[in-house]
């Protein structure tokens, strides 16, 4: 069964339709039913696609991508453009989505906005950026071109945590590079991560089958979704593990997997530090969206000549953060996005207490709403340092020198992203040259984000880049063309 849909974006709206080739399909599928994670309440059902309708949807953007990569650039620009100014336009409901769907308070569903349109702005040139070149050649009366061209299908699986931005981030430029987009949203964020999506770029003037969504159960489709015998390329953010599986499937038909995973990043505080603001950053660091962002700050790794005062401030600053729903424009720290993942960052909190950690506060949750947590007396192999725990959990452990703290920083399989305070540049520098991590800010903390510059990881944190010329690099193959002007000399 096919719909039309009206502009309504609010969680009110029937989001139970994939988008496929330009129509909204309902039909007879299993609905997956939308949690608002402070509540528990189900606030709206989406379709459980199938491996079918995985199937249909990239078979509709091959057939798409062919007509959508000969439209004149500055007709791609344009629809990029549109886009930006409705999401502009209905920031407000935008912001409520957010909220209720993956428990976005204000602070952080205003630093996505923002960091949305930033890209936005800047993808709407990429077009133009296509850029090739032109070489002489060894052989006489030849000369040599190098273009640019379109992928082709790219797939994109979107994560949770950031759904509207961290799903734009690969769709928009696929479609503004001249690619067609098959998008797979998290299970816990279709509507932000997927079909909110879909509506704009429809309302926008997208062709019909240059955007297509497949909403349902990762489990289930997720494997098709990655291995389809017509992708390109596969942008995936999300965990290690799932991002190791999502890059085989693609290796398979030597589709380019770009991978944005984990992290366990560092905030690292030299005996120089001014400590207050070492404190400021590290607070924004660690409770910004719940901790559950893969560049937040994993570990406080803090001279022990400034450790306790450390402790102390952080302490004092967590204490202060305003806990509960995020429709409260006071709250700054929201809930988790679900049971699993509140339970996992608990034990990694009480199997670092067993084994000799200091809650220095928090440590309990109600609900899903988990109270800021602070703890001390830790080492880098305790359970809430090295691992991943994806919560307002903020363990501090301590160092004795330079060498020691890019030692523990390093002291990881990830690499994604890092940070390094110091009065003295030179020597905040010479620290952030040495950890291996993909991003490291000098003077401030992990959660950065700019559109001109590239953002990803090293190690087990992921391949590839997004941003500027390097997701176009990504998302476009060069292409060698040679012409022999002149008769050519051939040996036989």
């Amino acid at each position: 069964m096919t719909q039309t849909y009206s502009s309504d974006l609010s969680i009110a709206a029937d989001w139970n339709s994939l988008y496929i080739d330009g129509e909204w399909r309902s039909g007879t599928r299993e609905s997956i039913p939308v949690e608002n994670p402070a509540t528990r309440e189900v606030v709206a059902e989406v379709p459980a696609g199938t491996t079918d309708d995985v199937d249909e949807a990239y078979e509709t953007a091959a057939r798409a991508q062919e007509a959508w990569q000969d439209v004149l650039p500055q007709e791609r620009g344009e629809i990029i453009r549109e886009v930006q100014h409705l999401i502009d336009g209905h920031h407000a409901e935008l912001t409520e989505l957010l909220a209720i769907e993956s428990g976005s308070a204000r602070p952080k569903a205003s630093r996505e906005f923002t960091s949305t349109g930033e890209m936005m702005h800047d993808v709407a040139t990429y077009p133009f950026r296509m850029t090739g070149s032109h070489s002489q050649s060894k052989v006489a009366g030849k000369e040599n071109i190098v273009k640019r061209e379109p992928v082709g299908v790219v797939g994109v699986i979107s994560p949770w945590n950031f759904p509207f931005q961290l799903s734009l981030r690969a769709v928009a430029p696929a479609i503004a590079l001249g690619n067609s987009v098959v998008l797979k949203p998290a299970t816990e964020t279709p509507i932000t991560g997927g079909l909110l999506i879909a509506k704009l770029f429809e309302e926008a003037g997208l062709p019909d089958g240059v955007l297509n969504v497949v909403t349902g159960h990762g489990s289930e489709i997720g494997d098709r979704v990655a291995s389809h015998p017509e992708l390109s390329a596969v942008a995936f953010t999300g965990s290690t593990s799932v991002g190791r599986r999502v890059a085989r499937n693609a290796a398979e038909t030597l589709s380019f997997p770009a991978m944005e995973l984990g992290g366990n990043n560092p905030h690292v505080v030299l005996d120089d530090a001014d400590v207050e603001r070492a404190v400021d950053a590290g607070i924004f660091g660690s409770f910004m969206h719940q901790g559950q962002i893969c560049i937040s700050i994993n570990r406080h790794l803090v001279h022990e000549s400034l450790y306790d005062e450390y402790v102390t401030r952080l302490v004092d600053r967590a204490a202060e953060l305003r806990v509960g729903d995020p429709l409260d424009e006071e709250t700054v720290v929201g809930p988790i996005i679900n049971e699993e993942e509140r339970d996992s960052m608990l034990s990694y909190v009480e199997q670092s207490v067993a084994d000799g950690a200091t809650l220095e506060r928090g440590g309990d949750a109600d609900g899903l709403f988990v109270e800021p947590t602070v703890l001390s007396d830790m080492s880098n192999d305790m359970a809430a340092a090295c691992n991943e725990h994806f919560g307002p959990v903020a363990p501090v452990v301590p160092f004795g020198s330079d060498e020691e703290a890019v030692e523990l920083a390093n002291d990881t399989e990830y690499g994604l992203a890092a940070s390094v305070h110091s009065e003295r540049i030179e020597r905040a520098r010479d620290v952030a040259d040495r950890i291996d991590a993909g991003m490291v800010h000098i003077n401030d903390q992990p959660i950065n984000n700019e559109p001109h510059v590239p953002f990803g990881g090293m190690k087990a944190s992921g391949m590839g880049r997004y941003n500027g010329q390097w997701i176009i690099d990504e998302l476009t193959e060069t292409k060698w063309t040679s012409i022999q002007h002149q008769p050519r000399d051939y040996p036989f």
